[in-house]
């Protein structure tokens, strides 16, 4: 795993501040039947396999994990735990340990569900200099009853051919889509089974280790600032 990225949120590189959308802009899927069985240690196992894949490309280098609680038969029970990590590493079973040891107390029954692995990741600009930011992608795992799955989602235009006011980023996209598709690629040989795109939102959709291009009307892209 690649050492923690310093972080530098949100920087301006010139005239171009890095814009995030409310909604992913593209996302993939993972279930790998048969590679890990059921219960929250394997779905934290699987989270330590593609974190060591992201932190390689300097995608992700964790800091925090955040997930809801719920008990079976009530769902949801309206708390959410925000646990601090003490190293890059998110697997292990000290750290299934300690998201159980933060179940809430009025709750004694209840189990963690969909685990969102926070971090910082770097995002390169024109000119092809690195900067970080969190949360540059999300990583959720989820200790599903049939054995765990995971969603990598993206919310900058960045990985996309157009900003989000419709115009054309050459430049900003060859710098940063390429890495993004080399690591999506990476995390399927890791785990043995190929991504599944993501639901599409207002903000764009998947299409194989991409995001999909827009239809251009006029040479620009669609203005989605209206919801930003």
């Amino acid at each position: 795993m690649s050492h923690p990225i310093k972080a530098e949120q949100g920087r301006p590189v010139g005239t171009f501040a890095l814009a995030r959308a409310p909604e992913q802009v593209a996302s993939w899927e993972w279930c790998p039947d048969g590679l890990f069985t059921v219960g929250l240690l394997p779905a934290l196992e699987l989270a330590e396999q593609m974190v060591a894949v992201l932190a390689e490309h300097r995608l992700l280098v964790p800091s925090v994990l955040e997930w809801h609680w719920y008990s079976v038969g009530q769902g949801g029970v309206g708390v959410t735990t925000r646990l601090p990590l003490l190293t890059p590493s998110v697997g292990g079973a000290e750290m299934a340990r300690r998201v159980l040891g933060c179940r809430p107390v009025a709750f004694p029954t209840a189990q963690p569900a969909d685990i969102l692995v926070v971090g910082h990741g770097e995002w390169l600009d024109e000119g092809g200099r690195a900067h970080q930011v969190r949360r540059l992608v999300e990583l959720t795992v989820t200790p599903d009853e049939l054995g765990p799955c995971a969603e990598l989602a993206v919310f900058h235009d960045i990985w996309g051919e157009c900003d989000f006011q419709g115009h054309p980023h050459p430049e900003l996209h060859q710098r940063n889509a390429p890495r993004l598709a080399t690591a999506l690629r990476a995390l399927d040989d890791t785990l043995h089974v190929a991504c599944a795109p993501g639901e599409p939102t207002y903000f764009g959709r998947a299409e194989g280790y991409s995001v999909a291009p827009p239809d251009l009307i006029d040479g620009l892209g669609p203005d989605l600032t209206d919801r930003l």
